[in-house]
């Protein structure tokens, strides 16, 4: 396993992340994700931790909090040193049924910081994390939320979740301005079926330093092969259809997934995995699990080493048309870039 700084700081973590989304759901969405109880997060967890990722994602909202819970339980029940593990967790969603429990204000960041602290049993929150942008409250408002729990020392590092670019950037300009926390990452959908975050998002971290958690690598489980345009499907995509996915360019990227796997001898979704860790601009995917037999083979993606060749089968079939402005700011980029080859 290897680690890499969160960002804009000295904060190691591991290239794989543990998600867990799949704790503790019972019904609705929650349960369709997953429904593992303590015992079987223990394992996932124990198994994670042995395989040597030190970075534990949860969220408040991930079946009501429970997710949470057992994850705190688990770190207890295994006798995980404290200073050994880096837990991240996230706000926005609604979290009672009134209009102030949901969202990113001050009055909801606050609350739920403390209750998020108190389901994990922890004394600070490493990396806290904004769900989702909220349009009703100012950026000013929630980022001064976030300077206060770090300040106060609830929470060590702050970052941001499914924002746009130019959301990101105007964050960035108002923690410089006012010397707030530095965001330190963003966590977002990056997969080999789903590159639109390299149109703005992949350059703007790039020139802000900011590091990227990649969520759903397999693409809600499409990227494990099991899935198809021609409906023999079965498994979570069949009822919860998420992320979007455009089959047509899904199925072409699986064909030349499953020629590199059948000639490396692992399988179509260790391929997805180590795509994106030969992607310079990631710092950390996020892997989540039902059994500990799909961790482990989630966590063999790491040893797998994809050639130039490779990389450049994937790319042709899995690579997005050019868009307005990417054509035109790389056409006028020639008239300057070309005078860094000429001798003089």
């Amino acid at each position: 396993m290897r680690y890499r700084t969160l960002g804009p700081s000295g904060l190691l973590v591991s290239e794989l992340c543990l998600g867990t989304m799949t704790f503790g759901g019972s019904d609705g969405i929650w349960g369709q994700i997953g429904q593992l109880q303590q015992d079987e997060a223990d394992a996932l967890v124990r198994t994670a931790f042995d395989a040597g990722i030190n970075f534990i994602d949860t969220a408040n909202v991930y079946a009501g909090g429970e997710s949470e819970r057992i994850l705190g339980q688990s770190i207890l029940n295994l006798g995980i040193p404290r200073d050994d593990v880096v837990i991240a967790t996230k706000v926005l969603g609604p979290m009672g049924e009134g209009p102030n429990a949901r969202g990113a204000s001050r009055a909801h960041i606050m609350a739920q910081a403390k209750a998020s602290l108190s389901r994990l049993q922890l004394d600070h929150i490493d990396l806290y994390q904004i769900h989702g942008f909220d349009p009703l409250t100012p950026i000013t408002e929630t980022l001064e939320a976030l300077d206060t729990l770090v300040r106060q020392g609830h929470v060590r590092y702050v970052g941001l979740s499914n924002w746009a670019a130019w959301q990101i950037v105007k964050a960035v300009g108002i923690v410089e301005a006012r010397k707030l926390a530095p965001i330190l990452s963003l966590q977002a959908y990056y997969t080999l079926v789903g590159r639109d975050l390299e149109r703005e998002i992949v350059p703007m971290l790039r020139a802000e330093g900011i590091g990227l958690m990649v969520w759903s690598p397999l693409a809600g489980g499409f990227l494990s092969g099991k899935y198809s345009s021609d409906g023999a499907n079965d498994g979570r995509r069949a009822s919860f259809n998420f992320p979007p996915v455009d089959l047509e360019r899904g199925d072409a990227a699986i064909a030349v997934m499953r020629g590199i796997a059948s000639a490396k001898g692992c399988t179509v979704a260790q391929v997805a995995l180590a795509w994106l860790l030969h992607q310079p601009v990631v710092t950390s995917v996020i892997v989540g699990a039902k059994r500990i037999e799909q961790l482990q083979d989630n966590i063999r993606s790491t040893e797998l080493a994809l050639s130039i060749e490779d990389l450049a089968a994937l790319d042709k079939v899995t690579t997005q048309p050019a868009e307005y402005p990417g054509w035109m700011l790389e056409r006028q980029s020639e008239y300057r870039a070309g005078f860094l080859s000429q001798k003089a």
